[in-house]
């Protein structure tokens, strides 16, 4: 019996060890993308080092991308958009919306929500039954810059977020509020440095853990 027993203990073990890591895409702007989709420094892989082997982080950023479908750079037009759905994550991270605020995309705010919705129920068809979709408030915006503006974020936008999330079932990572006081670390007001996306990493992984 202890030598049946032992087998079978090998045998589970070995499934265990067996098993595939749980598979997070991070969908997002240059703040996803950071310093590059592979730089170590970019939120993404800080995270992939803070989660540890049982997972595979994969960077999915692409700088200046919207949300919005009418946006001027939206991000369903990128290869990624298409690559996320052929990666089917077990975990799903979107961080976008800072672009989205510029005035030319604002416009068509109106469409915010519904693309939203679109974009999360679109990734879902694609992921496991059981696959989570994590939603984020966009980092705050310490200066205006490149037309990105800090109170259409706060008071027009994340209500929006926060409505999509509810109407879809995703959970949401309040990025704002524990981000508000390192603006230091904000050098151009609206991108966050090394130290910054570790913060974000750290608030990202305690999530999806």
């Amino acid at each position: 019996m202890n030598k049946l027993f032992y087998i079978l203990l090998l045998i589970v073990s070995q499934q265990v060890f067996a098993q595939e890591p749980i598979k997070v895409a991070c969908v997002g702007n240059s703040i996803t993308q950071g310093p590059g989709r592979d730089n170590p420094d970019s939120y993404p892989l800080q995270m992939q080092e803070q989660l540890g082997d049982k997972y595979q982080v994969i960077n999915f950023g692409v700088s200046g991308r919207t949300l919005l479908k009418k946006g001027d750079h939206p991000y369903w037009e990128e290869p990624q958009f298409e690559a996320v759905k052929k990666f089917a994550p077990d975990v799903l991270v979107i961080k976008l919306g800072t672009n989205d605020s510029k005035p030319q995309n604002w416009k068509y705010k109106d469409e915010f929500l519904d693309d939203y919705v679109e974009m999360i129920e679109t990734y879902k068809a694609s992921m496991p039954a059981s696959g989570k979709v994590y939603v984020c408030l966009p980092v705050p915006v310490f200066k205006t810059n490149f037309d990105i503006t800090e109170e259409i974020i706060v008071n027009e936008m994340v209500p929006l977020i926060r409505q999509a999330a509810e109407q879809t079932g995703a959970t949401l990572i309040d990025l704002h509020t524990p981000m508000e006081k390192y603006g230091k670390l904000f050098a151009d007001g609206v991108h966050p440095n090394t130290k910054g996306n570790k913060i974000m990493a750290k608030l990202v992984a305690k999530a999806i853990k």
